[in-house]
């Protein structure tokens, strides 16, 4: 007798072998799981979402409708990849040329989230708990906690790991520090960076 499945798959999708996927994950309709991907506990794969050979995404990550997940692509943690957001694997495509081997990592780090319709240019690191607005485009770092948005994509705030904005002055480089008006987690400035400050007064890496 087959092992159950500690995850569900809806009958519309499907799953290559072999491939991981973590207990209490669910894939939706019209999606594909490709060879040699690892995929968390806990996570939400939406409609018509393609997850390329050896990607890699953590745990409790949420990916909307109509989400490419190429070669190359890390997730980590607590992701969100809203609907119809585009990552990239090669910077300059050619239909004639194969750069398969010329893949690059674009690694989004845990907590942070990409809006709808944004677009990720491959070879990035977005960083812990950052917010790419809808429709961004972004062509370089994204700092962590950093909030981001237009075409290219420019930084015009701070935001919570809750994900709402930190009253941060962006005009002022001072060295600060601001508590979030939602939850009240309290963060510290320094040399252009942002941490959330510890219980202990000092500040998490930044």
């Amino acid at each position: 007798m087959p092992e159950e499945r500690k995850f569900f798959v809806h009958e519309s999708s499907y799953i290559d072998e072999p491939c991981e996927i973590g207990e209490g994950t669910k894939i939706w309709h019209f999606s594909h799981i490709m060879a040699g991907s690892r995929i968390g506990r806990h996570c939400n794969i939406g409609q018509n979402v393609v997850v390329s050979p050896s990607v890699y995404i953590g745990e409790n990550v949420k990916i909307q409708n109509n989400v490419s997940v190429y070669t190359g692509v890390i997730l980590e943690d607590d992701v969100f990849c809203g609907p119809s957001m585009v990552f990239t694997n090669v910077v300059n495509p050619r239909s004639h040329i194969s750069r398969k081997n010329e893949y690059k990592t674009t690694l989004v780090q845990q907590g942070a989230t990409i809006g709808a319709n944004a677009t990720i240019v491959c070879g990035v690191t977005i960083g812990r708990y950052a917010f790419v607005a809808a429709g961004a485009v972004v062509t370089k770092d994204v700092p962590n906690y950093a909030l981001v948005i237009g075409n290219p994509a420019r930084q015009t705030g701070w935001m919570c790991s809750c994900g709402i904005k930190l009253p941060f002055d962006m005009a002022s480089e001072r060295h600060d520090s601001v508590s979030c008006d939602t939850c009240g987690k309290r963060y510290e400035r320094l040399n252009g960076r942002i941490a959330e400050t510890l219980t202990t007064g000092v500040a998490s890496t930044l």
